[in-house]
């Protein structure tokens, strides 16, 4: 059986510097792959989009679920690698494209976002290739 030991999400190429050269700290996205995922456990980053492979790691030092993104700010400040801006350009983004339901009966379901913060964050000296992507939900690191 094999064992969860990290986690690795995509971020865009123009993003991910914010990690390494200006210090934030937290990662928030929608809440997709969480629930396995323990502080001590590696975050593995993975570039997306141009030169795309892992281009860095961290420890998990916390994992914080709320149903409004910006009560992330209040918590973390300016630590995340988003601003309030971004964050509310994706929402809207999200809206605007949002797929017709084929059964009006359903309930919509909102996804509560998840925040992950970040310690001992190193990038590696080049791209790590891999066979393969990333998907945008995210993907367990197992061994």
């Amino acid at each position: 059986m094999s064992e969860i030991v990290g986690v690795t999400f995509p971020i865009l190429k123009w993003n991910i510097d914010r990690f390494f050269d200006n210090g934030k700290t937290v990662f928030i996205k929608p809440a997709t792959i969480f629930k396995d995922l323990k502080p001590g456990q590696k975050f593995i980053f993975y570039q997306s989009r141009i030169d795309t492979g892992y281009v860095g790691e961290a420890i998990i030092k916390t994992i914080t679920i709320r149903d409004d993104p910006f009560d992330f700010f209040d918590i973390y400040g300016d630590k995340i690698f988003l601003t309030k801006a971004e964050v509310k350009t994706y929402i809207e983004l999200k809206t605007k494209w949002k797929s017709i339901r084929n059964r009006p009966s359903e309930v919509q379901r909102i996804r509560p976002w998840v925040a992950i913060e970040l310690e001992k964050i190193k990038k590696y000296s080049h791209v790590k290739r891999i066979e393969g992507f990333v998907p945008v939900s995210g993907m367990y690191i197992k061994i």
